[in-house]
């Protein structure tokens, strides 16, 4: 997986100090160079050596080291390191992002019953998953498949496509799998032939990747699908799309479908593509089963955007828009405590990290104040020797401090947005009563983009006074 991710986030450095130096060029500012070209990524990878699961290995004098099934990703790890200095001894765990419980393809993450020093995630540490929990992996797939039918056959009734932005590796797998698992139990009848295009390169690579490693990394679900010679993430009415003629073919189709590409926030990649002739189709659904980061695409259209901008067009959002439920691949508060509550010893330390500054320190307060942990949020370039220093512990107090901290920092950034928001509202009545004087033929263009502006401010409006 790292031989196609590395190279083409290298690509992606390229291309952004690319536009980034051709905007300096003519300010004057001096040119950056791109983190890591795909060269260097591909050299890199001379210096990878692989290790299976639960094989524990010396990685120098006084180092050991284990890989352990996180459970997030096909290959994800939990690090147990056991470090010796002269006559001590310590045993760290790293925990990595640790996955959700009953995902598709991939086991469950791994628990620990013992480690003195824990560095655990926090990327949801302060939330819960929204929607059910399963009673076991065969009830996730099963509901997780229904759901994804019932979408399907709703906008196939209508006459549309279903359009899926997806991340390239992790998630279309999850989404081939259902995929294959609703044709072979055949859970839309009425379509019994179900044509479903995955249209991106790297997901494409990333499938093929899955595909070869399936002992000691697919769950007993997706194995008993290896072990009758049949591959879980392939099926006949699945085509692939490599070339960008290809990919463009899928917008001339008059059949309906499922078109399953990346980027999964809709920031760029052929995605952006589909969207444009897609969204303003009240037939078709822009379906969403991954995070949206706020100021993406991807976030705007889930939220409700009447309107959004695609290669410089302005699109009306028509089509309808879903999300698959509970299907992240990270571990929510729940189950990150449950991951830590299998110590059948409690460490001496627990370091939180990984995550939003605000929630790592929440959840260091939550397990050092409510449940008896010794625990802290690391702030950046901190350091602590584990033999001899006196490591720090979330207390209430420290809590509070922070959050008024935070807090006058909010106001204060608030209090900037209201500015900012204050001249943009001066520079649209300025324009308007420009164009009355120089009767310009730019009215339209300026009506429209006041007209996104009123309905993008009541909807936020509407959302906060809820």
């Amino acid at each position: 997986l790292c031989a196609i991710m590395l190279s083409d986030s290298g690509h992606i450095q390229e291309m952004e100090s690319e536009w980034h130096n051709r905007k300096n060029r003519r300010s004057g500012l001096p040119l950056v160079e791109p983190l890591y070209t795909v060269e260097e990524a591909k050299r890199s990878l001379d210096l990878f050596v692989g290790h299976p699961y639960n094989e524990r290995f010396t990685l120098s004098e006084g180092i050991e080291v284990e890989f352990t099934d996180a459970g997030h990703l096909l290959g994800s790890s939990s690090i147990q390191v056991w470090l010796k200095e002269g006559d001590s001894e310590r045993h760290l765990i790293f925990s990595g992002d640790i996955g959700n419980l009953d995902q598709p393809i991939i086991e469950d993450p791994v628990r620990f019953s013992s480690g003195d020093f824990i560095v655990m995630e926090s990327t949801y540490g302060d939330r819960l998953h929204e929607g059910e929990s399963y009673a076991n992996q065969e009830e996730a797939t099963y509901k997780r498949s229904k759901q994804l039918a019932e979408i399907i056959e709703e906008t196939f009734e209508r006459g549309g496509n279903v359009i899926i932005p997806s991340f390239a590796v992790g998630r279309t797998q999850e989404l081939l799998y259902l995929l294959r698992y609703i044709i072979d139990n055949n859970l839309i009848p009425n379509i019994p032939y179900l044509p479903v295009f995955l249209d991106s390169p790297l997901a494409i690579e990333a499938t093929k990747v899955f595909s070869r490693n399936t002992k000691g990394y697919f769950d007993g679900e997706a194995m008993e699908v290896v072990k009758r010679g049949e591959n879980p993430l392939i099926f006949d009415s699945l085509t692939t799309t490599v070339t960008a003629d290809e990919s463009k073919e899928l917008n001339f189709r008059k059949e309906s479908c499922v078109i399953i590409s990346s980027s999964g926030m809709c920031e760029a990649g052929r995605i952006k593509h589909h969207l444009k002739h897609n969204l303003w189709r009240s037939e078709s659904t822009i379906l969403f089963c991954g995070y949206q980061a706020k100021g993406t695409l991807g976030r705007s259209i889930l939220d409700g955007s009447p309107k959004v901008t695609i290669f410089g067009e302005q699109i009306e959002v028509r089509a309808a828009i879903r999300k698959l439920d509970n299907i992240s691949g990270h571990a929510d508060q729940k189950g990150l405590l449950e991951w830590l509550n299998c110590l059948t010893t409690p460490p001496e330390h627990i370091f939180v990290v990984h995550g939003e500054e605000r929630i790592a320190h929440y959840l260091a307060g939550l397990l050092g104040t409510t449940l008896d942990y010794k625990a802290w949020a690391p702030e950046v370039g901190q350091s602590f020797d584990l033999l001899n220093d006196e490591i720090p512990v979330a207390t209430e107090e420290r809590l509070w401090v922070r959050a008024l901290e935070e807090l006058k920092s909010l106001y204060g950034r608030l209090d900037v947005a209201f500015e900012k928001l204050e001249g943009l509202y001066r520079r649209l009545h300025e324009r308007g009563a420009n164009l009355e004087k120089e009767m310009s033929g730019d009215a339209g263009r300026i009506a429209d983009a006041v007209g996104r502006f009123v309905e993008e401010l009541d909807a936020l409006n509407g959302r906060w006074d809820n």
